[in-house]
């Protein structure tokens, strides 16, 4: 991705607190003032009670959750658009929306993170009422946190990748298994010498087509395997995933990152169908060995649910491709240079100001929520994150009539991934850095991250503050189009019109 500068107004603090700690061993928690908390939801209407306790903050003032670089919910639901339906509301996340766009957050210098907070105002058009409140006294706040860019190809360390394919039935769709296949073979020719690949398929069974492999003098028997793919009987993705895991073990290298790349529909069928019982028969191998799972989606009916909770529980993140251009994307530019971790178990922890905030909501993440308190147990998965990466959480916010000065503080903690030895990194933000219009003064990459969360907000049929309904959104996302030059923001453009015309 590529990043540039973190946007005024944000304060990044920068202190590594490793060596902050307490006698048993906790690092102090992020400073939130006394005083002034009052009720949640305190000074609203009684015809809105309801609302503001579902968005009052809890009583201490805190939102914790895990850290997602996932995409898979946006790529799918543009695939479904495209064919004409709506995506259940139950496949939308959010933040898997806000996240499938770069944005313009300083990078750190070295591991770890950079943190910017920043917001603005998303007043409506004037003479326009939208969602809770009317959005006329509601704030955005963004969270935004980076890692460093990946090094360079030849400087990366070398990666042991094993890739279980589905070769299901299903698979025989195009757009399935022919687009893994092409997928696969450049792949082979991007990768280095010391790199090596295996290949595990499944259908009703699981089969080792290509033990860990180097790449030195290879290249032809690994193109070999990866053309005689054809599709068969059932969907057993416990088989495979089982299969991956220990082939992944078995090949697995001192030194290099190791990972299970799973490419399905995940239209499970046989065998144990629930993530549960797939994620049994791993457990082992994915905490002792510390080998982590890339899920890449394919297919028009696709098993979202069980792809993405694989995936989160077993310490990796997923993507969906539909066509050749997002599959190279994935193949060719991101998954060489993003094989190595930067951090494991990330989990982000925001502190509101209960001086200043009288009431906030976290849009998406509900996957991904943690328990206050389980912020530094480290034995508490978080979520891993890769060089380049960009993590972003929107928050809708509503302040004190009056309220100036500290809103909110937000802090990372990571674990690295070599020592597992643990790291955290702050910042902040005040009452001015929020009061600028979202529509006009702030940072455009903060208005398609918005843009992006009211889309994901509208199919769900939310009600986050502010959101100015598709119309609306499908304009801005227009003008942003052409002011940044990305053809990703003209996509969302895209979806969000047929979405408009869907929805009618």
């Amino acid at each position: 991705m590529l990043l540039t500068s973190a946007c005024s107004g944000s304060e990044n603090i920068a202190t590594d607190q490793t060596d902050s700690r307490g006698p048993d061993g906790a690092l102090p928690a992020p400073a939130v003032p006394d005083g002034g908390r009052g009720a949640p939801g305190e000074g609203a209407a009684e015809g809105e009670a309801d609302k503001a306790r579902e968005s009052a903050p809890p009583a201490d003032y805190l939102s914790t959750f895990a850290l997602d670089v996932d995409t898979a919910s946006y790529g799918y639901a543009r695939r479904t658009l495209k064919e004409g339906r709506l995506p259940q509301a139950h496949e939308v996340r959010p933040e898997e929306f806000v996240n499938s766009f770069r944005q313009d957050y300083e990078r750190p210098e070295g591991n770890g993170f950079s943190v910017t907070v920043d917001g603005a105002r998303p007043q409506a058009p004037e003479g326009e009422v939208h969602g809770d409140g009317g959005g006329e006294d509601w704030s955005l706040v963004r969270v935004g946190l980076s890692t460093a860019a990946p090094a360079r190809t030849s400087e990366r360390p070398p990666a042991a990748l094993t890739f279980v394919i589905d070769i299901s039935g299903s698979m025989s769709e195009p757009g399935r298994l022919d687009l893994v296949k092409k997928s696969l073979g450049t792949l082979t020719d991007q990768l280095r010498d010391d790199d090596s690949i295996a290949v595990v398929t499944f259908s009703d069974e699981a089969e080792t087509r290509l033990p860990m492999t180097r790449l030195d003098g290879n290249r032809d028997s690994i193109h070999d395997v990866v053309d005689d793919l054809e599709p068969t009987d059932s969907t057993n993705v416990e088989a495979g995933v089982t299969k991956g895991y220990e082939e992944a073990v078995e090949g697995r290298r001192k030194g290099a990152t190791n990972r299970v790349v799973l490419l399905s529909d995940a239209l499970a069928n046989t065998g144990r169908t629930g993530a549960d019982a797939i994620l049994d028969r791993i457990d082992d191998a994915r905490r002792e060995h510390g080998i982590t799972l890339f899920g890449v989606g394919v297919g028009s009916d696709y098993g979202d649910a069980l792809m993405e909770r694989l995936a989160d529980e077993g310490d990796g993140h997923t993507t969906y491709v539909s066509d050749e251009e997002e599959a190279r994307k994935v193949f060719v530019d991101q998954l060489p240079a993003h094989v190595e971790l930067r951090a494991r178990d990330a989990k982000a922890q925001v502190a509101f100001d209960p001086q200043t905030v009288k009431q906030f909501r976290l849009i998406g993440y509900e996957n991904r929520a943690v328990a206050d308190e389980d912020f530094r147990d480290d034995r508490v998965d978080g979520g891993e994150v890769g060089p380049g990466h960009t993590v972003t959480a929107l928050y809708a916010v509503r302040l004190r009539e009056g309220a100036s000065g500290h809103v909110a503080t937000a802090t990372v903690r990571w674990l690295d991934p070599a020592t597992r030895a643990p790291h955290e990194r702050s910042g902040s933000v005040e009452t001015g850095a929020i009061d600028g219009a979202l529509w006009g003064t702030a940072s455009k990459r903060l208005q398609v991250a918005a843009v992006a969360a009211y889309f994901a907000d509208e199919l769900r049929d939310g009600s986050v503050p502010g959101s100015p309904g598709l119309a609306e959104l499908r304009e801005r996302a227009r003008a942003l189009a052409d002011s940044t030059e990305d053809t990703a923001v003209r996509d969302l453009a895209d979806a969000i019109g047929r979405a408009e015309r869907l929805k009618g």
